[in-house]
């Protein structure tokens, strides 16, 4: 362990090219799932901000909320169903929006709820809304009044919510009736009659698992499919293919860090096979060897993550804001024992070599 220590002090250069290699890959890997988790945030934030833990939609909509429609004798039948708590009635619609002193429509998801979630409070009066500080890069201030869609829906900005944006738009929440009034005027087409709601928001009892209420709704109730909120967020359109193609694209740099590592690695046991024939001809033992290698892959693969870690904080600070990168601890701890991990993992395809070194033939050949 000494000798692998002093090794890396004393010729630094070999293991500065490996860690220099493995810091942009680092990089690479904290700035690809920063995009993953800043894209599923982003896209997903309305429903995560919900503090019913199951969602209804009418059959036909196939779990898009926009299609979906329940009337109000349809939500009576949900909120009778053994298990379920309360109900609340939830709704959308996406236009763009005409902001004051800025010259394009700001795309905005106008939400119609009845009751105050894990992000937004009680409704406000009829013709406000809660924006989204998302919002506030597109120019929309406190006190404006916005003009919704086609129609020039008038609602005034009377308060600010956070993450609750929607597939990437500014979220703006309004009472039922606004929200009612913006959807007939834009799209008419899609109109609903008074007490109807695109979805219903359903708290089961205190102890009740959500996909059991879940089950039970769609048992008793014809027409409708009742989801969990993670159901439901994985149903949202391009969610489920993001987190799969970030996934993959993810995993192969880990697999490309771990062949860095063992490259290196085995290149290094191939030009130092003498040195080991020496140490084992005075007593060192191959599992020690072995073990001088992983500390080094260990030091190396740390001193990547701390400096990668860094520039990749520093790099998002010049990151434009339009681009949805989210820097989450638990990703960067993901991140780390991962890139442990693929070191280690590396560093040990050289261990089969280290062992096969004969003391007597690796001297006489040095």
């Amino acid at each position: 362990m000494k000798t692998a220590w002093k090794e890396l002090t004393r010729r630094p250069g070999p293991f500065i090219t490996a860690g220099g290699a493995l810091t942009l890959i680092t990089m690479l890997l904290l700035l690809l799932g920063g995009l993953l988790d800043g894209l599923y945030l982003s896209a997903t934030a309305a429903i995560r901000a919900q503090s019913a833990s199951a969602i209804v939609f009418s059959t036909d909509a196939r779990d898009d909320l926009i299609r979906s429609h329940i009337d109000p004798a349809t939500r009576a039948q949900i909120a009778a169903v053994p298990g379920v708590e309360s109900t609340s009635g939830f709704g959308l619609t996406l236009v763009g929006a005409q902001v004051p002193s800025v010259t394009d429509p700001v795309p905005v998801a106008v939400f119609g709820y009845e009751a105050a979630n894990a992000q937004v409070p009680a409704p406000l009066p009829t013709g406000q809304v809660y924006a989204d500080t998302s919002l506030r890069a597109q120019g929309v201030r406190f006190g404006q009044t916005l003009l919704l869609g086609q129609a020039k829906t008038p609602v005034a900005v009377k308060g600010w919510v956070s993450d609750t944006s929607y597939l990437f738009q500014g979220g703006l929440w309004a009472n039922a009736g606004t929200w009612q009034q913006v959807l007939a005027a834009n799209r008419p087409d899609q109109a609903l009659a008074p007490g109807s709601f695109q979805a219903i928001l359903v708290t089961p009892h205190q102890g009740l698992s959500p996909q059991r209420v879940a089950q039970q709704i769609d048992a008793a109730v014809l027409g409708v499919n009742a989801l969990t909120k993670e159901q439901a967020i994985m149903a949202l359109p391009g969610v489920s293919q993001q987190k799969s193609t970030f996934a993959s694209i993810i995993n192969t740099t880990f697999l490309v860090a771990g062949l860095v590592v063992a490259l290196f690695f085995a290149l290094v046991t191939l030009e130092r096979v003498g040195l080991f024939g020496v140490l084992k001809a005075i007593g060192a033992n191959s599992r020690t060897l072995a073990a001088g290698l992983a500390l080094q892959a260990l030091l190396i693969a740390t001193g990547a993550l701390a400096l990668g870690g860094v520039l990749t904080v520093g790099f998002s600070f010049i990151v434009p804001s339009t681009v949805p990168l989210q820097l989450l601890p638990g990703r960067a701890a993901v991140t780390a024992v991962g890139l442990v991990l693929t070191a280690l993992v590396g560093s040990a395809i050289s261990f089969r070599r280290i062992v096969r070194i004969d003391p007597a033939s690796a001297v006489g050949g040095s």
